[in-house]
């Protein structure tokens, strides 16, 4: 079978590579994958990672391929397996940062900069502010204050130790008494609590062992890719995903640069749409990684108005005020505050310190107060409805770019009472967009303005909000909007279109390594809010038992366990604790309560993942199965024949229900066992689509075509369905139990495209012109019609 390398992939499947699935178990799994129909293997990260890493985007090296992966030599046999069954591979790279590890010396760049400091020719890696602690980097390492833990320091040789640490040590200064000895380095070991408030290197979001690197110099570019970039000359790789573009200070520069060396290799970045934002139309990709895709997928097998009743019934349940999971916006609002005052407070310290800096260059300016800028500074912040402009000094500021800033800058003019105070305001935004002040301080205040938003943003609506916000589960998802959770078809067939007309390769994606849940558990989740009523009476009678903590844990925990649909304690407890210290409000990562997480833990072991559990959610797994059944068949097909390139996560081509990491980065097996029920069916389906795609590129690829085809009749709006090309025609169930209760299909009918034969292919058939949907979609609740070749 013959791969054609300069081709976008038709599919790709993605391989989450760890020590339990190293190169050559996943060349085990490509007889199975090949026989699947996706194009190419989506590899996570290959590059030396932290030892033991279960996902490898805390890389401590780029000259070589990780080691426990199977090195080099792995990577190139799985290749050839791959090829030798025309499969490509796609990598995962990570420009944005490293790890900062234990025992540091795995990360050698890094080692020479501890040892050396700013005079390192690795110096420039890494994102330091070195005027800052006396010109030391300061690591927030130490389980206590320094002076609590200077016996547990040891010097061997050249090298200090502390537990599982090992600092390099200036030459000359081993002999030192270990006060002096430590004054004497380029880095100040320091209290881990330190981090939000002392840091001086930028950070990946507010992971304090993830270190910044400045890809955006060209010789740090060069030398960080140049693995990679070898393994696509040589064609061992196809094409690239990019994480994380926007912790980038540049990245539709970083972009350029890359799709100049690469050749413009199909590459898709990791960058997360809000609301109707739109991929920047300058950057060199293929699109994005496909959340903005899922949004519309999950949105559009969400009851509207069953979402509006849970979303009451929570508020009745939990009782939570409208900042704390009671209204989503106030929430947000909320959140970011917390974010920015506490684990982002050196990130903001810093841009106040430039922003003054900006200020004492001009007369006009320099009377702001560190006090007024660090206000407007904030209030601008927290209200970027998007993770982040990307104005770069020297260029034309986008009018998206203007107009983001403007509004932010109206609204955080409202927490200053004096208006010449206010004028901070304007201070930020001008600096924001690259127009104040000289180089440096006006490209580093442009840039970490950018790159703070974005871990702003994520850190308090990903990993904040998502979990104080809890009606529906199902729409806390990556680039979701749990307070508009559903999808009309116009919606879905608008995305649709506008992604076939600018981003015809984009990725589209239902699981990956970062959801929450996967596909299957929130379809289960979804369902709910076709029975919102019967959620709500079920929980009242859950609560009335006892045992939960607090009805907001109690409403998540059941919640989790009727999506993962197993009571299995040792999933779901993980899974509930990781919602609670995240939501921060009774416990925390940093400050947990241990009283109360312990009842967590107890509650969910004896509840939702308990010996009663199953019986509990029997009868409305029950009642909910044809609309869970629709919504997981309905989503994976619309997934695998609307436009773009769609990623199908480890084991999903059958049912496959996960929560939140680690719970979704289990190895599944391959090939797979048999399946019957629906995960016979979704994997009948998957293999049915994914072939297609395969064998006709054309009908699906940057040249095809998207027709939205409306059903007629009383039932349309329960119909979804859309034409490729001509050829295809892919049919979808939403909502059928309001389907059911109004009647059903009850004479509703479908146009097929041009009057000609069109046979069935998951369940066999040949329809033709108008066509009873119920006839249609009688044994499954979808359909995939491809036109017979000779029109009979």
């Amino acid at each position: 079978m013959k791969r054609d390398t300069s081709a976008p992939p038709t599919a790709t499947y993605r391989l989450q590579l760890q020590p339990g699935l190293p190169f050559r178990e996943a060349e085990r799994a490509v007889p199975h994958l090949a026989d699947l129909g996706v194009s190419h293997l989506h590899l996570s990260p290959v590059l030396e990672a932290v030892p033991g890493s279960t996902h490898g985007y805390d890389v401590v090296g780029h000259d070589a391929v990780r080691a426990e992966l199977g090195g080099e030599e792995g990577l190139r046999a799985l290749a050839r397996t791959a090829h030798a069954h025309g499969l490509g591979l796609i990598l995962d790279i990570v420009p944005n940062h490293m790890a900062l590890p234990a025992p540091e010396g795995l990360n050698g760049p890094l080692w020479h900069v501890l040892r050396d400091g700013p005079a390192s020719p690795y110096a420039r890696w890494f994102d330091v502010d070195w005027a800052e602690h006396g010109g030391r980097l300061l690591l927030p390492v130490l389980g206590g204050p320094l002076g609590d833990e200077l016996e547990r320091f040891a010097v061997d040789g050249d090298v200090l130790r502390y537990h599982d640490h090992a600092f390099p040590l200036r030459p000359g200064t081993e002999r030192l008494p270990l006060p002096e000895l430590l004054d004497a380095q380029w880095y100040r070991p320091a209290w881990w609590r330190l981090a939000r408030t002392e840091v001086n290197y930028r950070r990946f979001f507010t992971i304090s062992d993830l270190i910044a690197v400045r890809v955006e110099d060209p010789e740090v570019f060069a030398a960080t890719h140049a693995t990679v970039l070898a393994l696509l000359d040589e064609g061992v790789v196809d094409g690239l995903r990019v994480d994380h573009p926007d912790g980038l200070a540049d990245p539709a520069g970083y972009l350029r640069r890359l799709a100049a060396a690469t050749g413009g290799r199909w590459t898709v970045v990791e960058k997360i749409l809000s609301g109707d934002e739109r991929l920047p139309a300058d950057w060199p990709v293929a699109g994005t990684t496909g959340y903005d895709s899922l949004r519309h997928l999950d949105g559009l097998f969400t009851d509207p108005d069953g979402a509006g009743e849970l979303a009451a019934a929570y508020r009745a349940f939990a009782g939570p005020p409208p900042d704390r999971g009671g209204d989503w916006q106030a929430t947000v609002r909320r959140a970011a505050y917390r974010v920015i005052g506490h684990e982002l407070a050196a990130e903001v310290e810093r841009l106040v310190r430039t922003a003054g800096r900006l200020c004492a260059s001009s007369h006009r300016l320099r009377d702001h107060a560190p006090w007024a800028l660090r206000t407007a500074l904030c209030e601008t912040l927290v209200r970027l409805p998007v993770y982040r402009p990307y104005a770069v000094p020297g260029r034309p500021v986008a009018p998206v770019d203007a107009a983001l800033l403007d509004e932010a800058a109206q609204g955080a003019r409202t927490a200053f009472a004096v208006p010449e105070e206010a004028r901070a305001v304007e201070v930020v935004r001008d600096a924001a967009l690259g127009r104040l002040g000289e180089d440096p301080d006006r490209r580093d205040f442009c840039a970490r303005f950018a790159q703070t938003a974005s871990a702003l943003r994520a850190k308090s609506v990903e990993d904040t909000a998502f979990y104080r916000y809890a009606p529906l589960l199902s729409a806390t998802e990556v680039g979701g909007a749990p307070d508009r959770p559903a999808v009309t078809p116009e919606e879905f067939h608008a995305h649709c279109a506008r992604v076939q007309r600018d981003w015809p390769t984009t990725g589209t994606v239902l699981s990956t390594h970062d959801t929450k849940r996967s596909a299957d558990a929130r379809a289960r989740i979804a369902a709910l809010s076709e029975y919102p009523g019967r959620w709500a009476a079920l929980m009242d009678l859950l609560w009335a038992r006892g045992a939960a903590p607090d009805p907001h844990v109690a409403w998540v925990a059941w919640q989790n366990a009727f999506g993962l649909g197993d009571a299995d304690a040792g999933r779901l407890v993980p899974a509930v604790l990781k919602s609670v210290r995240e939501a921060a409000l009774l416990t925390t990562w940093t400050e947990p309560d241990a009283a109360y997480e312990a009842a967590v833990e107890a509650f969910v072991a004896a509840g939702p993942g308990g010996p009663g559990a199953a019986a509990a959610l029997a009868p409305l797994e029950r009642e909910t199965a044809p609309t869970v059944r629709a919504n997981t068949l309905g989503a994976a097909l619309l997934h695998l024949t609307m436009p773009g390139v769609p990623d199908v996560y480890m084991g999903t081509e059958g049912v496959y229900r996960a929560l939140v990491d680690p719970d979704n980065r289990r190895v599944p097996r391959f090939p797979p066992g048999p399946a019957d029920g629906l995960g016979g069916e979704k994997r009948h389906l998957t293999r049915t689509a994914l072939r297609l795609r395969r064998e006709h590129p054309e009908w699906f690829g940057a040249r095809a075509t998207y027709e939205p085809l409306g059903a007629a009749g009383p039932a349309a709006e329960h119909c979804v369905a859309f034409g490729r090309s001509g050829q295809v025609v892919a049919v979808a169930t939403r909502l059928p139990r309001r389907l059911a209760a109004a009647g059903g299909w009850r004479g509703t009918v479908l146009e097929l495209p041009d009057g000609g034969a069109w046979r069935e292919s998951l369940t066999g058939g040949v329809w033709r012109g108008r066509v009873e949907v119920a006839g249609l979609l009688e044994a499954m609740p979808v359909a995939l019609l491809v036109r017979e070749a000779d029109g009979t």
